[in-house]
């Protein structure tokens, strides 16, 4: 865009952080036009700039309170990095679907509106990303013009890889096999390496060298408060009812006997 050519380079900084992972901003999906695009909450661009993280920037315009924040946000929808736009209904059948969305008239800026991003950012990496891939790829074309030298190591890295992949099969298969055999021998059972399979660090994953197959216990802090919230709380007095046979008088009819319902406090004991 035009508009967004002729931003200083300050405002340039500004946008480029914003945009950026660093700025911690909700960067939620709508649809505008038919097409998909970013947008955000204006409080949202206020709490990154009083972050501490702008803060330590160089050459970008200094924000002390969220009133010079809102200043700065709204001297920079002139460049058209960001509009203003009002959410609809979502685009889809389901409510999860990304909203629809539509650009404003009025152009100011307000926290508790939505900003559309028409701004991507800085697209370096992303070059760097292409330039890397046509490389390997064009190094795997031309694989058999390597040196020999070159290509007798790559051949031995690929056979480290798979001999490490069917290492880890094996492992997998013999811990099996020696747990089914200890539940057994002697149960509950031996895991070997029993977090192998956990999401902790690779080095996490092998300790420790065993552990017997126990099953965690509730605590009874726990269960104790479960049964409270049950029972709505040990200490409030539960209502009971008795059943009292009477005779009934004054009537025509054959004498019966009816049943009354009373609700009274337990005693205390």
């Amino acid at each position: 865009m035009e508009q967004q050519a002729k931003a200083p380079q300050d405002i340039r900084n500004v946008v480029n952080f914003l945009r950026s992972s660093n700025a911690g901003m909700r960067i939620r999906v709508g649809v505008l036009n038919g097409k998909r695009v970013d947008y955000f909450k204006g409080k949202g661009a206020v709490k990154a700039l009083l972050s501490p993280e702008y803060q330590k920037l160089k050459n970008v315009p200094k924000v002390n309170d969220e009133a010079e924040a809102n200043q700065l946000l709204l001297f920079i929808i002139p460049y058209a990095f960001f509009l203003r736009v009002e959410r609809g209904a979502p685009s889809g059948s389901s409510s999860s679907s990304p909203k629809q969305l539509q650009i404003t008239q009025m152009q100011t800026f307000v926290p508790t509106d939505y900003y559309a991003w028409f701004y991507e950012g800085s697209q370096w990496t992303t070059y760097v990303g292409g330039l890397a891939m046509v490389a390997i790829m064009l190094a795997g074309v031309m694989f058999p013009l390597w040196p020999p030298i070159m290509r007798l190591g790559v051949w031995y890295l690929s056979i480290g890889v798979l001999g490490l992949i069917g290492l880890f099969f094996a492992l997998a298969i013999v811990r099996l096999i020696f747990y089914i055999i200890t539940i057994i021998v002697a149960p509950p059972g031996i895991w070997i390496f029993p977090k192998l399979f956990a999401d902790v660090g690779f080095v996490e994953s092998f300790i420790p060298l065993w552990e017997w197959d126990v099953p965690k216990k509730k605590s009874k802090k726990k269960r104790s408060e479960k049964g409270k919230e049950v029972n709505g709380g040990a200490d409030s007095p539960v209502p009971s009812a008795r059943i009292e046979e009477v005779q009934d008088s004054g009537s025509s009819r054959p004498a019966s006997r009816q049943a009354r319902v009373e609700e009274v406090p337990d005693e205390e004991s």
